[in-house]
């Protein structure tokens, strides 16, 4: 953990055995969340430094996380091609999202609390209703693996964020799941794609070495 004010870490978690893939913040800000090639996550208290969850469950490395919004939630996405679902209060798996045919690179809540976006190395981004337990959806998202999904803006205006290998980055609406705009620019795979939180600016950052930067004219 290292602080903005100064050069030196704050903070180290030790514990994982390999590769940390992915962390992510959970809502209260109080915890951190870390996806890990060692098949297991784990959920930390940043005020303590310590750890508080360790979970297996993935046949394959843990590659990405994402925090339900209220805090109570936690998807995974594993190299074994599935996501699973975990309630942070047991530390049990409540969900398994199976029918990605590749890996699962990514994963996202949406803003309404009850979809779960997924991207995959089989080029599509899954939509599931965690009510229903089920796919409600595949966007056949890009041409090549898709390395990123991420759901942007308020449970009544939302729209999703995809990145791919094929150099591009896509808008999607929600809840239709058409396509809305195509980012065209980068001159190598699209790795991460996020948005601010008016939805007035999106960032994308490539292997070509570069950042972009567009704006809603871009988008819209």
């Amino acid at each position: 953990m290292w602080s903005m004010s100064s050069t030196k870490p704050v903070a180290e978690l030790p514990g994982h055995a390999c590769r940390v893939a992915r962390l992510n913040y959970h809502p209260s800000g109080r915890f951190l969340g870390t996806a890990c090639f060692d098949h297991s996550w784990r959920l930390w208290d940043l005020q303590r430094s310590a750890e508080v969850l360790h979970q297996e469950g993935h046949s394959g490395p843990v590659y990405s996380l994402s925090f339900h919004q209220d805090g109570s939630l936690l998807a995974t996405g594993g190299l074994d091609s599935y996501c699973r679902v975990w309630d942070l209060r047991t530390g049990r798996a409540v969900l398994f999202l199976e029918g990605h045919l590749k890996s699962v690179l990514s994963c996202d809540f949406a803003p309404d609390g009850y979809h779960l976006g997924t991207g995959s190395e089989d080029n599509s981004c899954k939509i599931w209703d965690l009510r229903q337990y089920r796919s409600i959806y595949t966007i056949p998202a890009h041409s090549n693996m898709v390395t990123y999904c991420k759901f942007a803006g308020t449970p009544y205006n939302s729209m999703l964020l995809t990145a791919s290998y094929d150099g591009t980055a896509k808008v999607w609406s929600h809840k239709g799941w058409m396509p809305l705009k195509s980012l065209t620019g980068h001159d190598n795979k699209v790795m991460c794609v996020d948005c601010s939180w008016d939805k007035k600016y999106i960032v994308t950052a490539s292997y070509d070495r570069t950042f972009k930067l567009w704006t809603n004219k871009s988008i819209s």
